[in-house]
């Protein structure tokens, strides 16, 4: 019998990506009561702020200076896939649009020709602690499509649908990709996702103890990668697999993944390799050189469209709820109900 794992490999907090994905950050953050300026109510002495990632008593500025999270900053060439299980995300863009989302939402961003925007995480709760967790997925764009407008969309959590098996001890957070009846929400239309060949996925299983799940396999030529980001193994059809690991699995017949010892939780990434030639520096994410030097150059005459906000990392208030304001002017609210199993 041949064995589903093709590879291991040890996660960190930036993932090893096989194409059409380029990177995946998973945040975690045990942050303290906040303030009145919704940042820590604690000191800051010691930590090099503008660049703190030392995780120092649990939690982090990372680039901000007063609320944690990452002031404005461009991109272009790809797609971000922001998923936040834990706390709440503050979002504001060069487009004009804004959100707050979090505890179960993702946002949905093609960056294409060219986007700014800031990713704050404010600390509404004075009384604390205010835990954050986080993942920031990079899917590619095929080269006719890194040049189309930038697009905003919000996944709220009461649209996305959960494969659920009490009996078995599965639940699936059905993101990307169709599954087993389950429709998630619509990704943007220029993604790669939107290509039905594509057949990109992006799934959240969770396994209580002893719970299994038997994942389908996916079409002929995709790639599928299974994160084990929590808990303690995971079973590949038979193979362990620690939590802090990733695997890169067959993905060409049925997969059944079984929680050993504990629960677990991963998160599975799939899709068919663009297989076009990746450049990439920093925020930018081109197919040569020239792409990138010609990003470099745009950014620094335009702006890609300018920072139409009076903070340069704005956040959304103490008393505002979960929203999305789009670059219309077009508001919307979460739903209050969860998507049926």
């Amino acid at each position: 019998m041949t064995d589903p794992v093709l590879e291991t490999f040890p996660l960190g907090n930036q993932w090893p990506m096989r194409d059409p994905f380029l990177f995946c950050a998973h945040h975690r953050d045990s942050y303290p009561a906040g303030n009145d300026r919704l940042g820590p109510e604690a000191s800051l002495v010691g930590r090099p702020l503008g660049q703190d990632f030392g995780d120092i008593d649990g939690w982090n500025m990372y680039h901000g200076t007063t609320v944690p999270g990452f002031p404005p900053h461009p991109h272009r060439g790809f797609e971000t896939i922001t998923y936040v299980r834990q706390g709440l995300v503050d979002h504001a863009d060069s487009l004009g649009a804004a959100a707050r989302f979090g505890r179960g939402d993702v946002q949905w961003l093609t960056t294409g020709a060219g986007i700014v925007h800031s990713e704050m995480f404010p600390l509404l709760d004075d009384g604390g602690p205010n835990p954050m967790e986080m993942f920031q997925i990079w899917l590619n764009l095929p080269r006719a499509s890194k040049m189309v407008d930038a697009y905003f969309t919000m996944l709220w959590d009461g649209h996305i649908p959960r494969l659920t098996d009490a009996d078995a001890g599965a639940e699936i957070t059905v993101i990307a990709g169709p599954l087993e009846g389950r429709e998630p929400p619509s990704p943007p239309p220029d993604s790669w996702a939107s290509e039905p060949d594509a057949d990109v996925a992006v799934w959240h299983v969770r396994l209580d103890a002893g719970g299994r799940w038997t994942m389908p396999p996916a079409q002929p030529g995709v790639d599928r990668t299974v994160y084990v980001f929590a808990g303690d193994r995971l079973g590949i059809d038979g193979t362990e697999v620690s939590a802090g690991t990733g695997a890169a699995v067959r993905s060409d017949s049925a997969t059944r993944l079984e929680a050993i010892g504990e629960g677990v939780e991963a998160l599975v990434l799939q899709g068919r390799p663009i297989a076009e030639p990746v450049a990439q520096y920093g925020p930018f994410v081109l197919n040569d050189e020239a792409g990138l030097v010609q990003a470099v150059e745009d950014y620094q005459s335009t702006g890609f469209g300018g920072w139409p906000w009076r903070d340069g990392d704005p956040v959304h208030g103490p008393d505002r709820g979960r929203f999305a304001r789009h670059p219309d002017g077009r508001e919307e609210s979460p739903p209050e109900t969860v998507a049926p199993a």
